[in-house]
């Protein structure tokens, strides 16, 4: 017995309009607006890669942060 597996962009394609999962899946027939699909393929990419930048971008925030205090102390403490 073999298993097709569902992924969860076609649980959302099925939640959003059941017809157009079927057409895709069962008949095979593809959307129209192939060009807005990749530009918004292309759009989450994108979001993606600035939200990776903005984690780097906060962790080197914290280590900054983390020297600012301890030069402060050690300043403090020292003299």
């Amino acid at each position: 017995m073999s298993y097709q597996w569902v992924r969860a962009s076609e649980i959302a394609e099925y939640v959003y309009c059941r017809r157009a999962w079927w057409l895709r899946r069962a008949r095979g027939i593809e959307p129209l607006n192939q060009a807005q699909l990749r530009a918004g393929t292309q759009h989450h990419v994108r979001h993606g890669q600035l939200v990776q930048r903005s984690v780097w971008a906060m962790r080197l925030a914290y280590v900054v942060l983390f020297l600012a205090v301890a030069v402060l102390a050690f300043e403090l403490l020292s003299g």
